[in-house]
């Protein structure tokens, strides 16, 4: 099967890469972002999606299989450019894949998208709107590309579409939302709350996507590993000390004296908890996580270990 990465240059995304091409898959990815160390037997082209030399490589190399991975978060682009790389991006590649024959495509979603809300069940399931986008206007855009991708199930009927929302990641390389939350030796939390987060280390990330390519799945699917775990077990297994403050002075110490520069609308997230019920993607591809709470933990904290200097 040949198959085409959107946002091949991103960490999961390039060891997604290298196991499909073990498998014996033809792999192609394209990225804005360089990637001078992709191996031999993986065609890189350093073009935007949205561009037309991305629609060009859909009309010469006509891809089978299309994963998109090239949506951004508020860590890595503001403001309104973000809002167009992941809504038009997103647009684009369906466009692409509507016009070029594509015959299954897997949009790369995040948990959030159901938002961090006080009334929130205990467990999301995938056909749960969106709550609390008021309070993370910076996630909008986001679950309107999660959204978009979904029309395609009804839209483009003869392609087979799936829609994975991942929790967050943890482990190494240590990026994503959490990893940043944990970076510094002290961690904030919201006085008062101590939410659950779903985890699943990078490796069964890839894993989850692999399958959901091979077993050809249509449809939304929540994808996690182990249970969840309490914000104050992370902080404290991964070797940092939970600093809990009252929210409204939360909100003024983020990006300063050592916390985490993160979003307001972020703070939500280390309040009430987003915690997914995964047993359609399981029922689906019969997966199974390779990693549990302790060794994402420990992998995390010898990709991140503590910073040297106090504050």
């Amino acid at each position: 099967m040949r198959v085409l990465i959107l946002g091949i240059a991103g960490g999961i995304a390039r060891q997604l890469a290298r196991r499909l091409l073990g498998a014996g898959h033809e792999v192609l990815g394209l990225d804005v972002r360089p990637w001078s160390s992709a191996p031999p037997g993986i065609e890189f082209h350093r073009v935007d999606v949205r561009k037309r030399a991305a629609e060009d490589i859909f009309r010469r190399r006509r891809p089978d299989a299309v994963v998109h991975m090239a949506t951004v978060t508020a860590l890595s682009v503001q403001g309104g450019e973000r809002g167009r790389i992941n809504l038009d991006g997103t647009k684009a590649v369906f466009d692409h894949c509507r016009d070029y024959g594509v015959k299954q495509a897997v949009f790369v979603g995040r948990h959030t998208f159901y938002g961090a809300a006080s009334d929130s069940p205990m467990y999301h399931t995938e056909d749960e709107p969106p709550r609390a986008l008021e309070k993370a206007p910076e996630l909008a855009d986001l679950v309107a590309a999660d959204l978009y991708a979904a029309t395609a199930l009804w839209r483009l009927p003869e392609m087979t579409t799936a829609v994975l929302r991942l929790v967050y990641t943890l482990g190494a390389p240590g990026t994503g939302t959490l990893a940043s939350f944990l970076r510094g030796r002290r961690v904030p939390m919201v006085l008062g709350y101590d939410p659950l987060f779903h985890v699943l280390q990078e490796e069964d990330v890839v894993t989850a996507i692999q399958l959901a390519l091979e077993k050809r799945i249509r449809g939304i699917f929540n994808v996690a590993g182990p249970p969840p775990m309490p914000f104050s077990v992370i902080i404290r297994e991964t070797g940092r000390t939970p600093v809990p403050l009252p929210g409204p002075l939360l909100k003024r110490l983020v990006g300063r004296f050592g916390f985490p520069a993160i979003s307001e609308g972020a703070l939500a997230h280390i309040r009430y908890p987003i915690v997914v019920d995964t047993r359609r993607f399981r029922e689906a591809t019969g997966f199974k996580y390779a990693n549990d709470e302790g060794r994402i933990i420990r992998i995390f904290r010898e990709a991140v270990p503590l910073p040297g200097s106090r504050w």
